[in-house]
């Protein structure tokens, strides 16, 4: 028997091309967890990747010979995994390849139900469509025939109400890999959440307020009495002045939070202004409810004044300054000044871990914060591990059913996405999800932020249906929780304009991203990376919608706001970067657009490391600017290194990597090496044209290569059909 040069052959019938696409990159993309590498199974040692997986697309000519490639796939596969529905289970082709492969002596066979009833030949009065195929079903003889012994497949249920899509992959991997099904499970349980936990106005204005009569009480007993009822009175004035302000108590409900926050603030400042300890309390509340409202730049304002008084009133180390700065570091953090949120972070850690000891709910809540500015400021690993810190600590404290619990767990599945793993933050996402609606309810401004999560993860992973669902109802139940211009509504509308912008529907998508600045720079003021992002996203809109001198000073506009919101060394700012040096390519401005890439492939490999999927797309556009300026030796280099780097993270049939291949084809076109770039484009152009997540201006560069590659080949026939595509896609725009 060949040697093993598969990690699995997927058996399917082409009616479930959908979920055979799926599996396959969802097997060849995970990554193993770091623990399992290299550990040594029945199997042979664990590897860091399940790939190559091997997949046929061609019908087969009859039943009994299923052609060289395929057998020679089989015979070389480690497993065989079969996708069993009533279509599979009536096709000869998969009930063929199910019997080549017990014949070869290999009984590590697998099933994924995705349709019908397991078994349910067995039981024609119910009515039910089998889903295994015959072979499946029954033990092959010593002849190599089917007996009529019944076996037992090994099935992992994908369907609804069972195993579910992101279980039953983990059943799977767990039984190519030779390992237990808990050893993967338990990696997936970690998750994440960018925003802060709105915290109820009210609630928390009768918390801090006894914090502060505590305090009060015991420096002072004699004038107990006094603050007692300044305190009953204040609290009762903030309750009724707060307690429809919060999106997470009012559901909805009409406000007019500015107007009554003001007042409130004159009242506090004029008649508490001989009771600082309480005054200071007041004032904490009301920058904890305006960074609640998204008006963070009004927030550091009263924060900085209750800090302020704290400090003054309470010397060494104590609870109240710890949760003002706790506070202010909150709101600074969400205003995007990143540098003073982390020293201001790293403060309060140190004060609630002297005052609460180690294991504190809110020590775990600091921890928290802190990573979340980390992450922010692409500090990825050192916020990880803070992640997890605070998951665990919130778990053996809270239980699992917490939204800190859930916070913890978006948190970290973003964290892991920034770092280039896709795969893991998915179901991680789901769990936070339903914590939260078990939890919190619906609607609530949380789930919503979960749901926005979620959605966007599945998009940047070509799940776009079930993304721009989620979208939308996270848009809709921020409808019911904010005003129209709170920033909370532009984020989601900005990922709503995204989804219509990839269906090319560019005039929707367009006054909606108009409307998403409106909102942004009423609500933000200044420079803030969420109206970098919103300019970036106008800029590919307009370039997709033929309008390149537009899309190139928005495109400037993006970078210049990244640098001033979050300085010159950030990921953000080098894949701003990178974009405006995609279109200064585009205007043939080669000149301007080379020391951009080249500084943000420097820039991102300092901040990210080598093997980083950023990496690989500043090294395609860098190869392409090279391959324009003729310079072919030094663009094939960069293109292989990125298509390397894009394999692994993606897949090879994944269209980013396609982009890298596409500069490696172009790179040997110039070298004159016709064939191998034909092979390499063509491959290329195949993967663009048919993954909906690839943008526009990638499917025709490659058109372009294949065309120039012809004319350079004098096979003119050929590149008249790629000239025509060309045409008819600029007829289109």
């Amino acid at each position: 028997m060949p040697s093993e040069k598969y990690k699995a052959f997927i058996s399917y019938s082409h009616k479930d091309q959908k979920w055979a696409d799926w599996l396959h990159k969802a097997l060849e993309t995970y990554p193993i967890p770091k623990r399992l590498v290299g550990q040594e199974t029945d199997h042979g040692p664990i590897r860091k990747r399940l790939t190559p997986i091997f997949r046929d697309r061609e019908e087969l000519p009859t039943a009994t010979d299923l052609g060289k490639v395929v057998n020679a796939a089989l015979a070389q596969s480690a497993c065989l995994i079969v996708i069993c529905s009533p279509d599979a289970a009536r096709s000869r082709w998969v009930n063929e390849e199910i019997l080549a492969f017990k014949r070869l002596g290999n009984d590590r066979i697998f099933s994924l139900i995705v349709d019908g009833e397991p078994n349910a030949a067995n039981h024609p009065e119910y009515g039910l469509d089998e889903c295994f195929p015959e072979a499946l079903c029954f033990k092959l003889g010593p002849d190599g025939n089917l007996t009529d012994e019944p076996s037992e497949p090994i099935a992992a249920d994908a369907r609804p109400g069972k195993d579910g899509k992101a279980n039953a992959k983990l059943k799977l991997i767990s039984g190519i890999l030779g390992v237990g099904f808990d050893a993967l499970r338990q990696r997936e349980q970690q998750r994440r959440h960018r925003r802060m936990v709105a915290i109820s106005a009210a609630s928390l204005a009768g918390m801090v307020i006894a914090f502060g009569l505590a305090a009060a009480a015991w420096i002072a007993r004699a004038e107990a009495e006094r603050q007692m009822e300044t305190a009953r009175q204040t609290t009762n004035f903030l309750v009724d002045l707060f307690k429809v302000s919060d999106p997470g108590e009012s559901r909805g409900e009409e406000i007019t939070a500015n107007e009554l926050l003001e007042k409130g603030a004159n009242r506090i400042r004029e008649e508490l202004a001989d009771q600082p300890a309480i005054q200071a309390t007041l004032m904490d509340t009301m920058g904890s409810v305006y960074t609640n409202l998204g008006n963070y730049k009004r927030a550091t304002v009263y924060l900085r004044d209750a800090l302020a008084t704290r400090r003054a009133l309470h010397t060494g180390d104590h609870i109240e300054v710890a949760q003002s700065l706790n506070h202010l570091g909150q709101a600074l953090k969400l205003n995007a000044d990143y540098e003073e949120a982390e020293t201001i972070l790293r403060q309060s850690l140190a004060t609630r871990r002297a005052i609460l000891g180690e294991e504190h709910v809110n020590v775990a809540q600091s921890i928290n914060e802190l990573a979340d500015v980390l992450t922010r400021s692409g500090k990825f690993e050192e916020a990880e591990a803070l992640f997890r810190a605070a998951l665990a600590m919130r778990r053996k404290l809270m239980g699992e059913q917490h939204p800190d619990v859930a916070q913890s767990l978006e948190d970290l599945a973003l964290n892991l996405f920034d770092q280039g793993n896709y795969e893991s933050p998915v179901g991680l996402l789901r769990e936070a999800v339903a914590i939260r609606i078990v939890v919190q309810g619906d609607p609530h401004p949380d789930l919503a932020e979960a749901i926005n999560n979620l959605g966007f993860v599945l998009g940047e992973l070509g799940e776009y249906v079930e993304a721009e669902a989620l979208y939308r109802e996270a848009l809709a139940m921020k409808r019911k929780l904010f005003s129209d211009a709170n920033s909370e509504i532009a984020i989601s509308l900005n990922n709503v304009a995204y989804v219509l912008h990839d269906q090319g529907k560019y005039e929707e998508a367009e006054a909606m991203y108009r409307e998403v600045l409106t909102i942004q720079r009423e609500a933000l003021t200044g420079d803030h990376p969420d109206i970098a992002m919103t300019l970036n996203n106008l800029a590919y809109l307009l370039y997709d919608h033929g309008d390149l001198t537009a899309a190139l000073a928005m495109s400037y506009e993006s970078l210049e706001v990244y640098r001033r919101a979050v300085g010159d060394e950030h990921p953000a700012v080098a894949w701003a970067m990178n974009n405006r040096a995609m279109w200064l390519m585009e205007d043939g401005n080669y000149e301007s657009a080379e020391p951009l890439l080249r500084r943000s492939l420097a820039l991102r490999r300092k901040l990210l490391g080598d093997e980083h999927p950023d990496i690989a797309g500043s090294m395609t556009l860098l190869a392409g600017l090279l391959i324009a300026t003729d310079r072919y030796d030094e663009a094939l280099e960069y293109a292989r290194k990125a298509r390397a780097i894009a394999s692994v993270a993606f897949s090879d049939d994944h269209w980013r990597t396609a982009i890298a291949i596409s500069a490696q084809g172009a790179a040997l076109a110039g070298l004159d090496k016709y064939a191998e770039a034909e092979t390499l484009l063509l491959k290329s152009h195949a993967v663009l044209s048919a993954d909906e997540g690839a943008l526009p201006v990638f499917v025709t560069e490659t058109t372009r290569r294949l065309a120039r590659l012809y004319e350079d080949w004098g096979r003119e026939e050929e590149a008249e059909k790629y000239l025509a595509i060309i045409d008819y896609e600029d007829g289109l725009r």
